[in-house]
């Protein structure tokens, strides 16, 4: 993947060096790094340039991020992508169920890693996989993928201060309150490498729920995330006694749906480089639907 970034110097951006300006328009010391280290990727007025060269007022300035090879231990593998939107710097997915993110043991070629990277290899374009918000193999809806390291160091920025805006639709067992806020620190399960559970030694964490409806004895709830623990939502509907159906690790009943009730929802954030508000939404999947099938005020999302 190429993706080339220009700039027209300004008059209170002349005298500053590339580095500086670079580190101001969100540039992070990896990239910076990645640029310097093959000619003619970072050129001023189409002549390579090192990072310490002193900016003039309607100079421009390029930079060129390119992958050379596709991810290493990333097979490509062809399969069906729910493409929601794909402009030069990020690509949004609706997942869908029992596809991890990535490949892991027994999912070494069923990942949804696996499919992008075929996607754009079929294109003759090398990629390597970024991807931004990770959800489980089981759970569905939207994810964001970044495809340069300039767009993957601002989206991950983003991230970690809290600027993606993250709402989940999941089914609870009983009647979840009308609406609350669950502030219990996760931690490491001992003895697993997998399970997590609450802790009062670990991570912060806090889940923000709202019941949207009520039947058969299930809730639907919409759920914000304010951190972004592993398995944060399914521990935190266990721990108030409303547990997720069919979570093969906390919650092991099969009876209305055969994977945990969990879908990625709504994603609002800022374009890592246009800096405009983009917003997805993916409807409620078929099988968490089932559950509330036959209801007469079924709240449609």
């Amino acid at each position: 993947m190429k993706r080339t970034f220009s700039y027209k110097i300004t008059e209170e951006d002349a005298g500053k060096t590339i580095e500086v300006f670079l580190l101001e328009h969100e540039y992070t010391p990896t990239c910076i790094k990645f640029l310097k280290k093959a000619e003619n990727l970072i050129t001023v007025n189409g002549i390579w340039e090192f990072v310490n060269k002193k900016l003039k007022e309607n100079d421009i300035l390029e930079t060129v991020f390119l992958d050379d090879g596709s991810s290493e231990n990333i097979p490509s593998v062809e399969m069906p992508l729910d493409i929601v939107y794909e402009d030069e710097d990020i690509l949004v997915l609706n997942k869908p169920a029992n596809l991890p993110i990535h490949p892991t043991k027994g999912y070494e070629y069923t990942s949804l890693a696996n499919g992008v990277v075929h996607y754009y290899e079929k294109q003759g374009i090398p990629f390597v996989f970024r991807s931004i918000n990770r959800i489980d193999k089981n759970t569905t809806g939207l994810v964001i993928v970044a495809k340069n390291m300039l767009s993957g160091s601002i989206l991950g920025e983003s991230m970690r201060n809290r600027e993606i805006r993250r709402t989940y639709l999941a089914v609870t067992e009983g009647e979840l309150p009308e609406k609350g806020t669950i502030d219990l620190p996760i931690g490491r399960r001992e003895g697993s490498a997998v399970e997590r559970c609450i802790d009062e030694n670990g991570a912060k964490a806090v889940t923000h729920y709202e019941r949207l409806y009520y039947a058969n004895g299930h809730s639907l709830a919409q759920i914000r995330l304010e951190t972004g623990r592993t398995h944060q939502i399914r521990l935190h509907m266990r721990a108030i006694g409303h547990p997720l159906p069919a979570d093969v690790l906390y919650n092991m009943n099969f009876e209305v749906i055969d994977r945990h009730a969990l879908h990625s929802w709504k994603l609002e954030f800022p374009h890592p480089i246009t800096k405009e508000m983009l917003f997805f939404e993916q409807k409620l999947p078929e099988d968490m639907k089932q559950i509330f099938a036959g209801t007469v005020e079924w709240k449609k999302v």
